[in-house]
């Protein structure tokens, strides 16, 4: 019980006119908490962080101007006693706890407690951070609030001052709130399943918050949770709700200021009736209705606060959702199935837990039944086996509730997922929880792809790779065609020169790429429109992302899945190329506008596509181009003929490839084919190169004169159009990349790095060599630049498939030389240094020092080995004694008397033979190994990297110009004046980058897609082949036989439970054709009169609107009974029909308990309505089955029964008598005109899909509806047209739709399952259709010209007709018989 300080501190803040409120008792315990909670705040605040005080002083201060709580004003006895046998209020609290004016005599003499009068709203007192007393330091955050609170604020407490995340799920967990026994894989499967979900969806969970029942398992399963993960992987969200008049020792959590933190003592011994909070939640809302020991106040603020939350919008991974919600339910009594029943008649998805027990088991055991199956026989024997415990206690008329609903949630499959372990492949809770999201997103009517729309964005935000592949990618979508799923802020485009456009599918595939999401790529991949492009896209970009990526094992995820995706786009390519050959190389160089304007070839180099780029029919183009426009089977000898003697090309001795160069009559037209082919110009300038190295060797070693001769005067202008040529090179850009990207692809270059230092050690020799005091300086200068000169011709042989490739491996074995100089430095400086400092003493010299310590040492290792070493070989005569004779070296040790060496020889050679050891057998030994390791690695690879390398020196001569230097001057001449002075725009040659037209490219592209189906269509057989495969295949029918065989005897009953129903109809009906035929005998005068049984009515079937995951319709096959008219909740009404049973609902089945209340709805214009009320006097002017004055009381389906003064609904029971909101008794006739026309295209044909032609429908959308509608409805007493059709047409062309109606065809007569009907009034209407074959009819142009809505809030529009199009059921009934009349598509 609370303590009446505490009670009462949190009301001292509350102003009145008379000042504040006194207190029966004073304030020292409140003081004195408030003394205690400050010391605890201050002792804590060491330990844990909990922010600044500027936040929680504007937590204090906001809180209590917002937030409320409930105070009871007037003490009114009650008749029961407290726990401890105190007096208490009718409210739950004692005397002491209430305020002094409550306690008056006078204030509540006389009156009746009625809690809204007497509990009154004041500032809440409880709020701040708790921690359970020896549970941690964990620290979460709670408030006490009113239950009528907005749910607003309670939002923008918990997501602006909590600091919460909006959530991208929500997870509304219910069951049963006492302790329950699970079994130990099952729980353990939920506890894993449930916070998987909500930590990879970041979705808050929403439960009871108290420690008991399902509450107390799911906070288990986050303690779990926060024990077994990181810090990194953050905390899940779990929120109770819990009624704060139920919580056990909640006088701890009282401060008015707010408790920074408040300390809550876990006592589950002493909370008798009332129930303490689960430690292991995150956030407590504690509801205040100013009762004490109710249980369910915070029920209605729960669900008004889950339906807020359900509205919000999420952002997250570029994409903005609607905060899904989805109802867990574990166990559980008639509260739970409560909330289950009003959580699936809102549209929320809810997945049962099957094994939990009670509500959830009874549910899952009847889940798979058809409807009419549902009996209250089979419910009553259900609840016999899972409450046994309680099932005395279950009354008739609650069985029924209990049937009533059970069925209507059933009803509702779409939104019902039963979670049975290790079943239909759920291995996890959050696995179902997802499923019932997207299926209930699949069962919602959307126009066009906004469905698809939906669930992508939720698998995105949720990034559940495993749920998109299993529940959205799959064949029944066309999700091509979606759009709008932009993805463009997962990743960052330069602002630069290439735009971007918009492509939701490369958008999405980017993502998945970014994120080394293998399977989501592959299917996205799988879907995409320009798919070599994209593979070779997303191969690039993971190869780049491996470079940034530190963590080893997440760089080799990555370049596997590049390799992948290099495979995927060999194996499209090849399907091409096996088809069409000039088909697939056009592929190769097509401009890709969604990709940058890039080509695939462009995209394999920079991505080092070498498997890609060695493909044969990639290598077939290449070769194609560098023959120009020479057939390739001319043998070089012949074009090397042609370019000598030029004159054979008259000859026909050079084939060419198109007909017209093949004429001799065309001369210049041959001679210009056969000198721009790369193959020529490359030829031209090799022969111009060795002209050119011959001059320059000439000229260093003959001619080389202190003034320039003419031939080194050659030789200038030869490099000055080398110089020309690199520049044409460096800033020549028809792709518009920019200079920056330009000189970065240039100098990535090795040859055109040798080729600028060249040049520039070129001038550098020239500026010393014209300078007459450094003539020989720049003669060395020019002589080493003619090494690099000599180098360059290395890249001539790459063109070589000989030499190419051995060049490829020198390359490599340069770089095992240089690594390996280090380690040969090591031996050669210590040898050297050790060997001159014990041979020599004291040796100025330098150049004799580095000679003896680095260059002696070094030619060593090739058997140069110094004579004097051993002393064997001493000659003084070959040293200078003293170091001074420039020519010799200095004498080594020695003994002047004797003539000896004096240096110990055994060390001497010691060391000689350990550094030989070493260099020569160990080192040298080493460096043949490594280059045997580089040649075998290099040469597996040889032919790829050749094949790559090829493209780069077939791309430099297709691209150069045709004379060879030093006459390229003139081209480049030409060039300047085509670019600078006339400014003519550069145009890339088509040869390698092409941009086709429109139409060509659709086509194109076309036949990729459907190449690339092939292609997935052949990669999935082969893996079906592999023998793993196979034996995983056969594994699973193994499980799924086992699955089979395993049942439960649950399970098999149920199923024997159905076949004995049906066998007891099928006895039945028989039963009744028997007492027929002996009626028939008897009329006929072989028997007596006796009454003739009728044969049970054939339950009306609809046929099952199968929505596209392959789900039920809600109104299934057998359930023929009206459906909406037995809602429990009537609508824009607080009244509960009485819940009828399918079983109970027609007049002949006997219902003794069968007490429906009565309803009739007060509406303003009474002049049109039957009088309110069941008074006989007032109804007995009516006529029924009769034409009433104006009005017609007649039936479609024949005379109906009046009993008691009132009609009986024709179809049954409803639950509810009077008329409702209806306005008269008896049938209330109206008109639905389906008025429609076909689906015309731009060219004017009608547009068809599957075979049949599509319609197009009239349909309107009033404010505050989800739904379309009809334009039809109720008429009024002796009108023609209905009034809600006449609120959208013009008044003068009212006549002219009376006369389409008589012209329409009536495609339906008769009653109609509306929510509004009851026991005595009911809807029947006729449903007129009107068709327009023409566009351009004249009445349809006229109907289109006087639309208009009176009601600025009502739309108006033409909808293509489709099963997914959000009318009312009965209205989509209609539309169905319509199409199904005029044959067209639905």
């Amino acid at each position: 019980m609370e303590p009446p300080a505490l009670r009462r501190a949190g009301s001292e803040q509350e102003e009145s006119p008379g000042g504040p409120p006194r207190r029966v008792t004073d304030l020292g315990r409140a003081s004195n908490l408030r003394r205690s909670n400050s010391s605890l705040f201050k002792s804590w605040s060491l330990q844990c962080p909990f922010g600044s005080s500027d936040k929680q002083e504007n937590l204090s201060s906001w809180i209590p101007e917002n937030i409320k709580k409930k105070e009871c004003l007037y003490f009114v006895e009650s008749s029961k006693l407290s726990d401890a046998g105190k007096v208490v209020c009718q409210c739950g609290y004692t005397r002491e706890q209430h305020l002094e004016e409550a306690t008056k005599p006078h204030t509540f003499q006389g009156t009746q407690w009625d809690p809204k009068k007497h509990v009154q709203e004041m500032p809440t007192d409880a709020f701040g951070d708790i921690v359970f007393t020896g549970l941690g330091q964990k620290v979460g955050k709670y408030v006490r609030v009113s239950q009528d609170t907005p749910s607003s604020v309670i939002f923008h407490l918990m997501t602006q001052h909590w600091g919460l995340d909006v959530p991208s799920l929500l997870i509304s967990v219910t069951g049963g709130a006492k302790n329950f026994n699970m079994k130990p894989r099952l729980k353990s499967i939920f506890r894993r399943g449930l916070v998987k979900v909500a930590q990879t969806t970041g979705a808050w969970i929403i439960t009871g918050g108290s420690h008991a029942g399902v509450m107390k398992q799911v906070g288990e399963a986050v303690r779990d949770f926060s024990l077994s993960s990181s810090y990194k992987e953050g905390e899940v969200i779990t929120i109770g709700v819990a009624t704060w008049g139920t919580v056990h020792r909640r006088e701890g959590l009282i401060h008015p200021m707010g408790s920074f933190p408040a300390e809550y003592i876990l006592d589950e011994e002493g909370q008798g009736n009332l129930t303490c909070l689960d430690s292991n939640h995150s956030h407590f809302i504690l509801v205040d209705d100013g009762t004490h020991g109710q249980y369910g106040v915070e029920i209605p603020l729960r669900t008004r606060l889950e339906k807020f939350i359900s509205e919000q919008t999420k952002e997250r991974g570029g994409v903005a959702i609607k905060i899904p919600i989805v109802c867990v339910v574990l166990e559980g009594g008639p509260g739970t199935l409560h909330t289950i029943y009003n959580a699936t008649t809102n549209g929320t998805p809810c997945v049962v837990v099957e094994g939990s027990g009670r509500v959830a088991d009874v549910i899952a055991q009847v889940a798979s039944l058809p409807v009419s199956d549902i009996s209250v026989s089979l419910i009553q024997q259900k609840l016999s086996v899972f409450f046994q415990e309680v099932f005395e206690a279950f009354t008739e008329s609650r069985i029924v509730e209990w049937t009533k609903k059970i069925q209507d949630i059933v009803r509702r499959r779409q939104l019902l997922t039963i979670f049975r372990e290790g079943k239909d492949g759920q291995q996890d809770v959050d696995v179902a929880i997802l499923q019932a999201l997207l299926k209930a997103s699949r069962s919602q009517d959307h126009f066009g792809q906004e469905n698809w729309d939906h669930q992508l964005k939720l698998a995105v935000a949720w990034n559940r790779v495993d749920i998109a592949r299993s529940e959205i990618f799959t064949d029944e979508w066309q999700w091509k065609q979606v759009q709008g799923v932009s993805l463009r802020s997962l990743y960052k485009r330069s602002s630069g020169h290439v735009t971007f456009t918009m492509d939701p599918i490369r958008d999405l595939l980017i993502w998945a790429i970014v994120q080394n999401r293998r399977e989501l790529a592959g299917i996205i991949w799988a879907q995409s429109q320009d798919c070599i492009v994209a593979a070779l896209a997303c191969s690039k970009i993971l190869k780049e992302l491996s470079k940034e990526e530190d963590d080893t094992d997440s760089s080799e995820e990555m370049l596997a899945l590049a390799e992948e995706c290099e495979q995927r786009a060999i194996g499209v390519f090849t399907e091409c190329y096996r088809k069409d050959e000039e088909r697939a190389q056009k592929l190769l160089i097509r401009v890709s506008e969604a990709w940058g304007k890039t080509t695939c070839l462009q995209l394999a180099l920079e991505a080092k596509d070498m498997k890609f780029m060695s493909h044969g029919g990639i290598q077939a183009f290449l070769t194609k181009v560098w023959w120009g426009q020479l057939c390739v089977d001319n043998g070089l000898w012949r074009v090397t003929l042609c370019m000598l003697v030029f004159p054979l090309l008259l000859t026909g001795l050079i084939s060419f490839r198109e007909r017209r160069l093949q004429e001799v009559s065309s001369p210049a037209a041959r001679a210009r084919a056969f000198f721009t082919a790369p193959v020529v110009v490359f030829l031209l300038n090799i022969l111009s190169y060795f002209a050119f190295l011959c001059l320059f060797a000439y000229v260093l070693m003959v001619d080389f004169q202190p003034t320039p001769s003419w031939c080194e005067c050659a030789i200038y202008l030869w490099l000055f159009s080398l110089v020309c040529e690199e520049m044409r090179q460096l800033f020549y850009d028809p792709d518009e990349c920019g200079l920056m990207k330009k000189a970065a692809l240039y100098f990535s270059d090795f040859w055109n790095k040798l080729d600028v230092g060249a040049i520039l050690l070129f001038v550098a020799g020239l500026t010393c060599r014209l300078v007459p005091e450094t003539l020989y300086p720049g003669r060395v200068i020019l002589s080493l630049d003619f090494i690099l000169f000599c180098l360059r011709l290395m890249h001539i042989f790459t063109v070589s498939k000989t030499l190419g490739p051995k060049i490829i491996i020198v390359k490599r074995m340069m770089k095992d030389v240089f690594f390996f100089l280090f380690l040969l430095a090591v031996w050669v400086v210590s040898f050297g240094v050790a060997k001159q400092a014990i041979l020599i003493h004291n040796e100025h010299r330098v150049d004799w020092i580095f000679r003896g310590a680095v260059y002696h040492s070094y030619l060593t290792i090739f058997g140069q080995i110094p004579g004097y070493i051993d002393g064997v070989n001493f000659n003084p005569e070959h040293c200078s004694p003293n170091g001074t004779d420039p020519y010799k070296p200095k004498c080594p040790e020695s003994d002047a008397a004797r003539h000896r060496p004096a240096f110990p020889e055994w060390l001497t050679v010691l060391l000689l033979c350990l550094y030989l050891l070493f260099t020569n057998i160990l080192l040298l030994n080493l460096l043949i190994a490594m280059f045997n390791y580089t040649f075998q690695q290099v040469q597996e690879h040889t032919d790829q990297i050749w094949k790559f390398q090829r493209h780069d020196l077939i791309e430099e001569y297709h691209s150069r110009p045709p004379a060879p230097p030093p006459f390229i001057l003139l081209s480049h001449l030409q060039l300047f004046i085509k670019r600078v002075v006339l400014k003519t725009p550069a145009k890339r040659h088509k040869q390698l980058k092409n941009k086709l037209e429109k139409n060509e490219e659709v086509a194109l592209l076309s036949w990729e897609i459907y190449l690339k189906e092939n292609y997935l269509q052949h990669q999935q057989f082969q893996q079906k082949q592999r023998p793993e495969q196979k034996i995983e295949d056969i594994s699973n029918k193994v499980d799924a036989m086992a699955d089979l065989l395993d049942l439960d005897p649950l399970k098999s009953s149920g199923s024997m439970e159905q076949r004995l129903a049906s066998l007891e109809e099928q006895v039945a009906q028989t039963a009744q054709a028997l007492h027929w035929i002996v009626r028939t005998l008897r009329d006929s005068g072989f028997g007596s009169e006796a009454d003739v049984p009728t044969l049970a009515s054939p339950k009306a079937s609809e046929e099952p609107d199968a929505e596209p995951g392959g789900g039920k319709k809600m109104e299934e096959r057998g359930d023929g009974y009206h459906v909406s008219a037995r809602h429990l909740l009537y609508p824009s009404c607080a009244v509960t029909r009485f819940p009828v049973p399918n079983e109970k609902v027609p007049w002949e089945t006997e219902f003794l308990i069968y007490d429906p209340p009565f309803y009739t709805a007060e509406r303003k214009d009474i002049a049109t309505m039957d009088p309110v009320g069941d008074a006989l006097e007032l109804l007995s002017t009516i006529q029924y089955n009769a034409v009433d004055g104006l009005r017609d009381r007649q039936s479609f389906h024949g005379p109906y029964v009046v009993q008691a003064g009132l009609p009986l609904n024709p179809m049954g029971r409803t639950g509810l008598r009077g008329r409702g909101s209806l306005n008269c008794f008896g049938p209330n006739h109206a008109l639905h005109p389906v008025v429609t026309r076909w689906k015309w295209n731009e060219e004017g044909a009608i547009c068809r899909k599957s075979i049949k032609k599509m319609l197009e429908v009239l349909v309107v959308k009033v404010p505050l509806s989800e739904h379309w509608a009809l334009p039809g409805g109720s008429r009024e007493p002796g009108e023609t047209l209905p009034r809600k059709l006449k609120q959208i047409l013009r008044q003068e062309h009212w006549p002219s739709f009376e006369k389409l109606l008589k012209r329409g065809s009536e495609v339906y007569k008769g009653y109609v399952d509306d929510p509004r009907n009851t026991d005595n009034a009911w809807i029947e209407t006729v449903a007129v259709s009107i068709h327009f074959q023409d566009q351009n009819d004249v009445e349809l142009n006229r109907l289109d010209s006087n639309l208009h809505a009176c009601d600025p809030g009502v739309t108006i529009r033409w909808q293509v007709v489709d099963r997914r199009v959000p009318l009312y059921a009965n209205h989509k009934t209609l539309l169905q018989k319509v199409a199904a009349e005029l044959g067209a598509h639905y």
